[in-house]
């Protein structure tokens, strides 16, 4: 099962996605995008990962996510990425214009094949004002074609609001079959390896 999860900030999607994982009774992969720029930014991946299960495997990958799943991705494992859109933002202020294109093009070129459950967290961000800045703009513009194309090669998508999720497409929560239909609980055992 391959799941898109999408909501505002703070809306609930990266708990669900958590939750999700945990159900599976799968092995968890943690693939992480988020890079401390700054302070504040430090102290929300703290947070994050003082919330994560500690028998997880993490994975920190700023930009290549569609080689760092091919890597992981497995029968018997779950997935998750948080989140799709600070790794647009990672690609959109790299040196290299066509770094972009180039891993957005192997993400979607490797998701259809990957075995196991995939849970995909992204940041809606164009339900409101249309930012002033360019790159702003920019950035709106390629989130909302990025989530477009990922939702099509997704078997369900959620739209998460107050934490609540509303499942816009695919089979809704606790319908056969839903994720993996396992038990909760599985995970590798012993500490959590980082790789940056």
């Amino acid at each position: 099962m391959k799941t898109l999860i999408l909501g505002g900030v703070r809306s609930g999607k990266s708990r669900l996605a958590e939750r999700l994982a945990l159900e599976s009774g799968r092995q968890v992969v943690y693939v992480a995008t988020a890079t401390a720029g700054d302070e504040e930014m430090a102290r929300r991946i703290e947070a994050h990962r003082r919330r994560r299960a500690g028998e997880w495997l993490v994975v920190e990958e700023p930009l290549a996510v569609g080689r760092v799943l091919s890597e992981f991705a497995d029968q018997g494992r779950c997935l998750v990425v948080d989140c799709l859109t600070l790794w647009l933002t990672n690609l959109l202020t790299e040196a290299d214009p066509l770094l972009l294109e180039t891993e957005r093009a192997a993400l979607l070129k490797a998701l259809p094949a990957l075995a196991g459950d995939i849970l995909l967290v992204g940041n809606e961000t164009n339900m409101g004002v249309i930012p002033l800045g360019e790159i702003s703009r920019r950035y709106c513009d390629q989130a909302g074609l990025l989530h477009q194309a990922l939702a099509a090669r997704c078997d369900r998508v959620v739209l998460t609001v107050a934490g609540l999720p509303q499942v816009l497409k695919g089979p809704s929560f606790g319908a056969p079959g839903a994720m993996s239909g396992r038990t909760p609980g599985g995970g590798v055992g012993g500490p959590t390896p980082v790789r940056r």
